[in-house]
């Protein structure tokens, strides 16, 4: 009897003892070890480059470079200087190119009314004459003489002239207004490309005859290289 109670309790403990033993290692089994966690970080994705970087974290993004416009160089037209038929640049007259002189038309008239103006290139380059001559008659006149407007042959294009060459300006020293005087001078200035403006300094004029008695109705033309359509813009004033 007595031994058959000591097996029985011989037993009990060792089935206990198995339990336990299961139990803790069936927990061991559900907890991640420390080699496990090292992994886990190991194996990480990296971060993304469009991403924000966390602070303290080692990535960061690079920003994409914007493109950049190249600035358009504009070209600034030249005061000085004008395009010939052919393409090429020809630059302004000035009076040194120039040979002025000035005769009456005509030649036997007995009235000093009508004169035509004339300049002949005597430099060894081609150059630009731009619109009309400023006019100036006599020392003392108050103003430069107006232009006939019509009498532009080739509107906003200058009178180009090879060496050599000539172009002319028709003058009317009186138009049958009042306010005469009498002039014993005529000045001329060349104009620049800019209307108003003047390319070189004044020159006199060679008189063609004496007295001049100008008035205020005195006109000039502009500059062409017909002699003929100068003149009939004022032949028949």
């Amino acid at each position: 009897m007595n031994k058959r109670i000591s097996h029985v309790r011989g037993v009990k403990p060792y089935a206990v003892g198995a339990a336990v033993a299961a139990a803790l290692l069936a927990s061991t089994a559900c907890q991640p070890s420390a080699d496990d966690g090292a992994g886990q970080g190991g194996t990480s994705a990296p971060p993304s480059a469009t991403s924000a970087a966390t602070p303290g974290g080692t990535a960061t993004a690079t920003p994409t470079a914007a493109p950049t416009e190249t600035p358009t160089e504009t070209a600034e037209p030249s005061g000085s200087a004008s395009a010939a038929p052919g393409g090429a640049t020809v630059a302004a007259c000035t009076v040194d190119d120039l040979a002025v002189s000035a005769v009456k038309e005509p030649a036997d008239a007995k009235e000093n009314r009508h004169l035509l103006l004339t300049v002949q290139n005597s430099g060894d380059a081609t150059c630009a004459l731009y619109h009309y001559p400023h006019v100036r008659l006599g020392a003392d006149a108050r103003t430069t003489v107006p232009v006939i407007k019509d009498s532009d042959p080739d509107p906003g294009k200058p009178v180009v002239i090879e060496p050599g060459k000539e172009a002319y300006a028709a003058l009317l020293v009186s138009g049958g207004a009042r306010d005469e005087y009498e002039a014993r001078s005529i000045t001329l200035t060349l104009q620049g490309r800019t209307p108003g403006t003047h390319a070189g300094k004044p020159v006199d004029v060679p008189m063609p005859a004496t007295p001049l008695y100008a008035d205020d109705g005195q006109l000039v033309t502009y500059w062409t290289t017909a002699s003929g359509l100068a003149l009939d813009f004022i032949m028949s004033k």
